[in-house]
């Protein structure tokens, strides 16, 4: 059984910060990799960043690459979204995920609402 609880969400003014956590528990040692998608109201979900559990490994969507921040505590299982320069458009619905295989998605946590006001 694995257990991701996301917290942090809230809402901020443009050119504000935030950051997301999202704490795992359970079969953590399965994980080969741990990531943040996003769903804004009538759109789908997308996906926004992850990082490879072992090596670390980073990668962004365009959208907010050079303004977005993952990173992850191995020790406390859990991983974080450092978010810079918000925009309007980042408002959305975000959900921590985490796979056994770096290009699949295995388990959700239940989301945390971010807002961004203009």
């Amino acid at each position: 059984q694995v257990q991701l609880v996301e917290s942090g969400g809230g809402l901020v003014q443009a050119g504000g910060s935030l950051r997301l956590s999202c704490a795992a528990s359970g079969r953590t040692f399965s994980f080969a990799v741990m990531g943040w998608f996003r769903q804004a109201p009538g759109k789908e979900r997308e996906f926004v960043a992850r990082i490879t559990w072992t090596g670390g490994r980073t990668s962004y969507s365009d959208s907010v690459q050079d303004r977005f921040t993952i990173f992850k505590d191995s020790a406390k299982n859990t991983v974080y979204l450092q978010m810079d320069s918000l925009k309007a458009e980042d408002t959305a619905v975000y959900y921590c995920a985490a796979g056994r295989q770096v290009t699949m998605w295995h388990y959700w946590g239940q989301g945390t609402q971010v807002t961004v006001s203009s």
